[in-house]
C-alpha cells in the first residue's frame, strides 16, 4: 500500500471515530485543527472530507462542514496492508501474461487491472510507464495502454545484449568464494530443475518461473542496477508464453532444463571459459526460440 494511501485511510477512519461521538447537525473543525489532531496533511484532510461528503456523512457548504449522519462500521475503509509491492506487481503481471496467453495489442485497462493485481492505480500507472521505456507498453491516444508485440530487431538486440550480461554474470560466478552465498543457491536450483524433470509430463509449465529464478539469480551477482532492471524485461519478453509454440512447449522446456545444469555445472568447475561456451549455447537457443516464435505468430 502507497504511504500516501495508508495515511489516507488511517486519517478517514480515525475521523469517523471522532464523528460518531457527535451528533446530526453539529459542525466539524476546521481543516487546520482537524490536521493538527490527525497529524496529516492538510491534502490529506480535504481528501478525508470530501469522501466523507461523496458518503453523505458530512455536508461541505464551505467552511461550514455538519454532520448529517451518525457513521457505523459499513464507512469505514479497510487499513490493510493487501496492497503488494512493485516488485509482487512485475510477478503477478507476467504470470498473467504467461497462464491466460495475452496477446499483443491488448488493451490495458489500468482500473481493471489495479483491482485484479491487489495494487493502487497510480502505482499500476508508474508500473507501466516504466515498461513504456522498454517499449513493452504505450499509452493509447485516448487514454489507457495497451501491450505491445516484438519485432525480430527487437528480439535480436534484446537477444545479443543479454548474451554480454549473462555471460559476463556467469564467468563472475566461477571466480566467487566457497563462502558466497550464489553456491547455495545454485545447488537449491539444480535439485529445483531435476524434481520439475521428474514431473516434467504434467508441470512442464512450471519451467517459465524456475527459468525466471535461474538466470536472476545468476545476474544478481553483479551489483549493478541496470543489470537488475534489464531481467524485468527478459522476463517479459523471454517468457511470453503467447508467443511459444504450445506443442513444443514441453520438449523445449525439457531441453532447456538440461541447457540449465550444463551451466550449473560449468559454473561449478570455476572454469570461465566453459561456463562462458554453455550461457552461449543455451541463449542462442534461446534466440532462435523467440524468432521462430515470432515467424509463427506472424510478428516477424
Amino acid at each position: 500500500m502507497a504511504r500516501t494511501d495508508v495515511r489516507f485511510r488511517a486519517a478517514y477512519n480515525r475521523t469517523l471515530d471522532d464523528l460518531a461521538k457527535l451528533s446530526p447537525g453539529d459542525p466539524l473543525p476546521s481543516e487546520l485543527k482537524l490536521a493538527d489532531e490527525l497529524k496529516v496533511s492538510r491534502t490529506v484532510v480535504r481528501a478525508t472530507l470530501k469522501r466523507l461528503a461523496d458518503a453523505n456523512i458530512i455536508g461541505l457548504e464551505g467552511r461550514h462542514k455538519p454532520l448529517l449522519r451518525t457513521p457505523d462500521d459499513n464507512d469505514r475503509l479497510p487499513e490493510r496492508d493487501e496492497y503488494i509491492s512493485l516488485r509482487e506487481l512485475e510477478s503477478r503481471f507476467l504470470d498473467w501474461i504467461l497462464r491466460f496467453d495475452v496477446p499483443a495489442d491488448t488493451p490495458l485497462n489500468v482500473a481493471q487491472l489495479a483491482k485484479q493485481f491487489s495494487v493502487p492505480p497510480h502505482l499500476l500507472q508508474e508500473f507501466l510507464a516504466g515498461l513504456g521505456h522498454f517499449g513493452l507498453v504505450e499509452r493509447r491516444p485516448r487514454g489507457g495502454w495497451r501491450l505491445l508485440g516484438f519485432t525480430a530487431d527487437y528480439a535480436v538486440e534484446l537477444s545479443e545484449f543479454r548474451a554480454l550480461l549473462e555471460v559476463n554474470a556467469a564467468r563472475t560466478v566461477t571466480k566467487l568464494p566457497e563462502t558466497d552465498p550464489i553456491w547455495k543457491v545454485l545447488e537449491d536450483l539444480d535439485k529445483d530443475h531435476v524434481q520439475l524433470l521428474d514431473r516434467i509430463a504434467t508441470d512442464f509449465r512450471d519451467f517459465s518461473r524456475l527459468d525466471e529464478r535461474f538466470h536472476a539469480a545468476i545476474n544478481a551477482v553483479v551489483r549493478n542496477r541496470f543489470v537488475t532492471d534489464f531481467q524485468k524485461v527478459i522476463s517479459l519478453i523471454f517468457h511470453y508464453h503467447y508467443q511459444w509454440d504450445k506443442q513444443l512447449e514441453r520438449l523445449r522446456n525439457e531441453a532447456a532444463i538440461g541447457e540449465h545444469r550444463r551451466i550449473i555445472a560449468a559454473m561449478r568447475s570455476r572454469d570461465p571459459a566453459s561456463a562462458e561456451s554453455a550461457v552461449q549455447a543455451h541463449l542462442a537457443t534461446s534466440k532462435e526460440t523467440l524468432l521462430a516464435s515470432l515467424r509463427v505468430n506472424r510478428l516477424a
